[in-house]
């Protein structure tokens, strides 16, 4: 396992996530960006918007806790295909397959909570030739 380096300063405890969505950027060529909220070994949380397709993958040491704010999509989890709304929460196991074939409506975003935290590297796509951590988040590169 790699050494902990916190990606933010962990100093604020409130947070204005509509505030923090509006300073999202409208583009990106990665999948997702994101922002930490907060950031121990412990758990993360963050907000993160999705702007293309995640192709299936999984989190090797966390589990990932979601809450859609806003925008709509179709997400997979082992086998099954749902469709994600505003108000939706979505819990995904540590090495559960998961990924969001389909969004159909902009801005997705979602609210992040990771136990233990998530390193910004710890993807495994299942089909390598999708993409890998620099093309899944525009923080790894």
């Amino acid at each position: 396992m790699s050494e902990f380096i916190p990606q933010t300063d962990n100093n604020r405890q409130v947070f204005d996530v509509f505030a923090e969505i509006r300073d999202l950027p409208d583009e990106s060529d990665a999948m997702l960006t994101d922002v930490y909220f907060s950031d121990f070994p412990e758990a993360s949380s963050r907000i993160f918007r999705i702007y293309q397709t995640l192709p299936l993958h999984y989190h090797e040491d966390c589990d990932e806790h979601l809450y859609v704010v806003s925008g709509e999509g179709l997400f997979h989890l082992d086998g099954k295909e749902l469709q994600a709304k505003p108000g939706d929460f979505l819990r995904f196991a540590r090495r559960q397959v998961h990924g969001f074939p389909r969004i159909d409506v902009h801005p997705f975003v979602v609210l992040a909570i990771d136990v233990p935290r998530r390193r910004p590297d710890d993807i495994t796509f299942i089909n390598p030739d999708e993409g890998n951590a620099q093309k899944f988040m525009a923080r790894n590169n």
